[in-house]
């Protein structure tokens, strides 16, 4: 770290990190016999670990290489032909990363072949971009076809133009990224990404299909002989000439910009001006509707899909027409809709039977099922129930991230105390949260439920608010506290 530090011109930060480093390695008792202080510990032989491919639709769908063959002659909803392959984003796109990708292309190159399907490479950083141009590996991706992209949010939460029409039909999408949850690459969820690392997903984009393992494949050169890659030699983690620091795009703002005002156009359905989130009055949540009981993997694309709304980003009311639509309805399988309590209306886009609540001054309140926000961290998943009128997500578990940013935004955040609290809520429930002014760290907090056909019953749920935490719900939000 102390090496990469000081190749991205941070050598201070490396000194000031050496003088403390006893602090940050392991106590030599702990590392000698680290199975006396650990309930488990694994143990990986890097020797022994062939590559995996991961997906369709989940990273926890993974199988070695060697696998992938016969899997695709197994399940006939999985695509050999690959449609396009793509490396880079903010994962796997280090110079590293790079610099193996291009010793697969300079191989191809030696045999005369390119990527035999649409190639992509989106370099992690600006520093990454210009020095990967500066060293060659960009140029030896550019000869076996590949385009660069942005070194920006592109492919991987959506950003991009593809080849062709995959509208409605299956298709395989290979990439080096860290998500591959449906409709998340390209809004479509027929696309199926396959998950790879970046020198693997290069070697396949020389095949154009899952099928082909590079440790015991060939490939025809362009004098019809056949070949074999080579592992990747042993690449550096930085280069030698440290990086290129490349163009900034970074202005500084004014000592004093109180005078500034922000304009937006009104009719704008790309940005909108944000007003603070008002206080919680002090006041019980009671009576409120289930607008969502979600069933099974629920993720951060679940709840705010991104793709084709990412244009409205920096407009959170009309991003939030998109609130929920990839989360499955526990009550009738379907994705996206539910049922309006109120007017009792069915099949109803979850984000507008939201506003309808909110336009009669309902509170509602969400049923999630187990690590209930998995994937991205992205913050619009919990600003948009914020917006929309929600007051509180209960859960069999949370995954870390989500759960914190649901805080910030003033919603809260509860656990069932047993998993199968979850099924005992139906559909046209009211739910009443109570004593919430006398919240406390490790205190459970009351749920009533008042049933449809009278009966009640009440839950003790869990949470994990520190006490500071419990200000961003009085306030509102984080963002209030420090404006206060």
């Amino acid at each position: 770290m102390a090496r990469y530090l000081r190749a991205t011109n941070r050598a201070e930060l490396a000194e000031l990190a050496e003088q403390y480093r006893h602090l940050l390695a392991a106590d030599p008792e702990v590392a000698e016999n680290p199975s006396a202080y650990y309930d488990q510990v694994v143990e990986i032989n890097l020797s022994e670990l062939e590559p995996h491919l991961v997906g369709p639709h989940s990273p926890d769908r993974a199988r070695p290489l060697s696998r992938m063959a016969q899997e695709l002659q197994e399940d006939p909803g999985l695509v050999d032909e690959i449609s396009s392959a793509l490396i880079g984003s903010c994962t796997n796109s280090s110079y590293e990363d790079m610099s193996r990708s291009a010793d697969v292309a300079e191989q191809a190159k030696a045999h005369g072949i390119g990527a035999a399907v649409p190639f992509m490479v989106t370099p992690g950083s600006e520093q990454v971009r210009a020095t990967i141009e500066r060293d060659g590996q960009m140029q030896s991706l550019s000869d076996i076809n590949a385009t660069v992209l942005a070194n920006a949010c592109g492919p991987c939460i959506g950003q991009w133009r593809r080849v062709g029409d995959p509208v409605g039909r299956p298709n395989t999408i290979l990439t080096s990224y860290n998500r591959n949850f449906p409709a998340r690459n390209d809004g479509e969820a027929s696309t199926m990404n396959i998950i790879g690392s970046p020198e693997i997903v290069t070697a396949l984009a020389l095949a154009g299909r899952l099928s082909f393992n590079p440790m015991t494949d060939t490939l025809v050169g362009a004098d019809g002989q056949e070949f074999m890659l080579e592992p990747p030699k042993p690449a550096p983690d930085v280069p030698q000439e440290d990086f290129d620091k490349g163009s900034s795009s970074y202005d500084d703002p004014p000592e004093d910009g109180s005078d500034i005002e922000l304009t937006v156009a009104p009719d704008s359905e790309r940005i909108q001006l944000l007003q603070p989130w008002q206080p919680w009055d002090g006041e019980d949540f009671v009576d409120m509707p289930v607008l969502l009981k979600a069933q099974g993997k629920t993720t951060t694309d679940s709840i705010s899909p991104a793709g084709i709304w990412l244009r409205f980003r920096g407009h959170l009311d009309r991003f939030s027409d998109n609130m929920f639509m990839g989360a499955i309805n526990a009550y009738t399988g379907d994705a996206g809709k539910g049922k309006n309590v109120v007017t009792g209306e069915e099949g109803v886009g979850f984000s507008r039977i939201a506003r309808d609540y909110q336009a009669q001054g309902i509170k509602w309140v969400v049923i999630g099922d187990s690590n209930y926000g998995e994937g991205s961290s992205r913050e619009h998943a919990a600003l948009s129930p914020r917006l929309l009128g929600g007051a509180a997500v209960i859960v069999r578990s949370f995954a870390r991230i989500h759960e914190s940013n649901l805080k910030k935004q003033g919603l809260l955040a509860f656990t069932f105390p047993d998993p199968a609290d979850y099924d005992r809520l139906q559909e046209d429930d009211r739910i009443s949260l109570v004593g919430l002014k006398d919240m406390a760290p490790g205190k459970q907090v009351e749920c009533r439920i008042q049933h449809a056909d009278g009966t009640s019953e009440t839950l003790m749920l869990n949470h994990s608010y520190a006490e500071s935490q419990f200000d961003w719900f009085r306030l509102g939000s984080a963002l209030n506290l420090f404006h206060q």
